[in-house]
């Protein structure tokens, strides 16, 4: 089904009031009892969140069972009233995120206005389900100092990142790259967690950085982390589930404001250079929250609330003490003699020595005895007349070593890191009415970085032909809820989301052209240098692996196998939920819709990846490079020869991919007495597989024969052209759910 297509499924299926179910919010649910343990019918119920006061009203059915489901995670005051009966107020309720809360109320008999105060503590286990899930306030975070930024373990935006948590849940572990792979809960594989934010899906599916599409730490309230054992109205997820509640303004006007820095003044200088890099590293913001009462306008203690939060990081500093290899002069002039060790390799088949670090000229290429042999370039020097016209165009875009008298690590250069990301949000709730609530918010986060050692491999080679590709990203997240009380008995949950997600990667420069170093024939839309790789004989070329031993030349344009793109993702979540308590049960119905949409522009390869070895300066006959541990021929001789060893060029490739997942779900809470209830349900998932909207996607087909490897089966397909699918999707993804049987802790053995 192509993304169009999808689009209308989710209008008819958001219209039709079937949607997704899986909620960020707590419930309250216990039992009412009178003094003689009989059970209590048709008492009301009200808790009264302390902070905004908004209130949740219920009442007990005829067996004194009560939930109030689809609670915001806060403190609450809990009421409960009945003619004859003293009221009974217990305040200092913690609800957290996804958390069932058990208490069970002893009303007195007397007369409606007095009242009895319980402060007893809630109880700490869980007895209401058998799920197993962590809940961590943010606040926490920030003291027990998880909270680091820039560097691997703050994400690849810098920012203070939620994901910290995940150090305090057992189980749980971050690899050792950081979170650029996700993280792995219970042994599952990295990234397969999934985030949601007020309830919907805010899960980054272009890549595992789930930063650039999160959330300030400073903007949340409190994380439940769901890591097994979830109930009915939760799946698709396999290493956890990070259910994020954000915060809301209260009856009080709050803010704050904070700065966490780093500066090479608080830093050591490196050893034996005596350099101290320049580092300036700030993570800044504050936010402010409060009644939404304009003077004179509006009142809206107790009704509407505001909350706004910014945080952004700015990371600027020059490193001046790496070292990586540029060619010598002499090499520029074709001249490799002191690429020679002295070390003899052994004879070839004219019974001529082999010396390593010898160069042999292609021109003289024969077959002596069988064997394909090649003459040595007299004294190792290439004639200038035989260098190449595009090879020393780009050679003069080569900066000169700032160590003349060494043949490799001889350039130090002087380049800077910058990244800086902005997040901020907005979040607004109203109580329209005593039984209708509705909150929105807004959610940006833009990050931009060119030059970034750890994570777009820059090594300081001017812009042109750096293998920097920079990294630039935006998403925006929209959330809806709205809230509606049917009866005392009964609660409508409705909600609507949208994540857009934009990544572009490019180098410094996008214009350069071609025609400048004599290339031709390569579409380049993106207007990038070439990418020249394998220059190196020991090393990889790269900022992390540069050329060592005797020389060579670092490798030059987009880095990655010239992996540029500009990748998109769009998805839409729409969400219901009926909550409905009936004598001893709470039942809870819902199905969830979830569309995905990828569009893409793939520019890899198009501006022609060029590998270099040292082959083709080498005895043909050896078949390699390498004879008795020694290297003969040199990478970056063939390269000024114009010898590629390999080549790739591809047009530009635009696709549009998208898949979209249902689900439906029923649950129920069974209080079989009043120590012992049962959570059991079923769920079930449909997922298609991804396609691309016009059918463009390539797939080989066995049947098929492939003339480019003499008509054997094997070649390309299309989902356009041969009118078929590639894959077929599962129908019968049910999944029964019993939970382990929660029992009171006060049951006698």
């Amino acid at each position: 089904m192509g993304i169009r297509v999808v689009w209308v499924v989710a209008f008819v299926f958001f219209a039709s009031g079937i949607a997704f179910a899986q909620g960020d919010r707590g419930t309250i649910t216990g039992t009412v009892a009178d003094a003689a343990n009989a059970v209590v019918g048709g008492a009301s119920i009200e808790a009264r969140n302390s902070e905004s006061g908004a209130t949740y009203a219920a009442a007990t059915t005829e067996t004194g069972n009560y939930t109030l489901a689809q609670l915001p995670a806060g403190t609450y005051q809990l009421t409960v009233s009945l003619p004859g009966f003293k009221k009974y107020i217990r305040p200092n309720i913690l609800v957290a995120a996804t958390q069932t809360v058990r208490l069970d109320v002893e009303l007195q008999v007397g007369a409606a206005e007095e009242s009895i105060t319980v402060n007893e503590d809630v109880p700490l286990l869980s007895t209401e389900s058998g799920e197993i899930s962590h809940t961590i306030q943010a606040q926490r975070l920030v003291d027990l100092g998880l909270l680091g930024i820039g560097g691997t373990f703050s994400s690849s935006q810098g920012l203070r990142f939620y994901q910290t948590e995940i150090q305090l849940i057992p189980g749980a572990s971050v690899p050792a790259a950081g979170f650029v792979l996700g993280v792995r809960v219970n042994g599952a594989p990295n990234g397969t967690q999934r985030t949601q934010i007020d309830g919907m899906d805010s899960t980054n599916g272009i890549n595992a950085v789930q930063a650039g599409t999160g959330i300030s730490v400073d903007a949340m309230q409190e994380t439940a982390i769901q890591t097994s054992n979830f109930a009915p109205e939760f799946g698709a997820v396999g290493g956890g589930l990070f259910n994020i509640t954000t915060r809301s303004g209260t009856n009080k006007f709050h803010g704050a404001g904070y700065d966490y820095l780093a500066n090479e003044a608080f830093n050591a200088a490196t050893p034996f250079i005596n350099a101290r890099p320049r580092v300036r590293r700030n993570d800044y913001g504050f936010n402010f929250g409060g009644p939404l009462s304009p003077p004179k306008l509006y009142n809206g203690r107790d009704r509407s609330f505001f909350f706004f939060n910014m945080e952004q990081y700015r990371e600027f500093f020059v490193v001046n003490d790496a070292v990586i290899t540029v060619p010598t002069d002499a090499y520029r002039a074709g001249n490799f003699a002191s690429a020679l060790t002295g070390r003899t390799l052994g004879t070839d088949p004219l019974q001529r020595p082999i010396l390593e670090g010898q160069i042999f000229d292609p021109a003289t290429t024969r077959t002596v005895n069988g064997q394909l042999i090649r003459d040595p370039f007299p004294g190792n020097i290439i004639p200038p007349q035989r260098l190449d016209k595009a090879a020393l165009a780009i050679q003069k875009l080569i900066p000169e070593p700032t160590s003349p008298n060494l043949v490799a690590l001889n350039y130090r250069p002087s380049f800077p890191n910058d990244r800086v990301t902005t997040n901020w949000s907005v979040k607004l709730d109203h109580q329209i009415s005593v039984k209708a609530k509705i909150s929105g918010m807004y959610l940006t986060n833009w990050s931009n970085s060119q030059y970034s050692q750890s994570l777009n491999g820059s090594e300081g080679l001017p812009a042109d032909i750096t293998a920097t590709r920079g990294t630039f990203s935006r998403s925006r997240n929209v959330r809806l809820n709205f809230d509606d009380t049917l009866s005392n008995t009964m609660l409508l949950h409705l909600g609507a989301g949208l994540l857009l997600y934009q990544l572009n990667d490019h180098s410094p420069t996008t214009n350069f052209d071609d025609s400048s170093i004599g290339l031709a024939g390569v579409p380049n839309p993106g207007g990038r240098f070439p990418t020249i790789a394998g220059l190196c004989n020991t090393g990889l070329g790269t900022n992390t692996s540069p050329c060592t031993g005797t020389g060579g030349m670092m490798s030059m344009g987009p880095g990655v196998g010239a992996a540029q793109s500009l990748t998109k993702q769009m998805t839409p979540t729409f969400q219901a939920s009926l909550t409905d308590v009936k004598g001893n049960h709470t039942f809870k119905y819902g199905s969830e819709l979830r569309i995905f949409g990828y569009p893409l522009l793939g520019l890899t390869a198009a501006n022609g990846v060029f590998n270099f070895s040292p082959n083709q300066t080498a005895q043909p006959y050896a078949q390699s490079s390498t004879i008795n541990g020694g290297t003969v021929g040199f990478a970056y001789a063939s390269f000024l020869l114009g010898l590629v060893d390999n080549g790739t060029v591809n047009p530009p490739a635009s696709l549009r991919t998208g898949k979209h997942f249902i689900s439906f779900f029923a649950q129920d809470s069974w209080k079989v007495t009043r120590k012992l209830t049962l959570d059991y349900g079923l769920r079930y998932d449909y997922f298609t597989h991804p396609k691309e909207q016009y059918g463009r996607q390539p797939s080989v087909s066995s049947s098929v024969a492939n003339p480019t490897a003499g008509g054997i089966p094997g070649g390309i397909i299309y989902e356009a052209t041969c009118k078929c699918s590639f894959a077929k999707d599962y129908p019968y993804a049910f999944g029964p759910r019993l939970s382990e049987l929660p029992v009171d802790p006060q049951w006698p053995a």
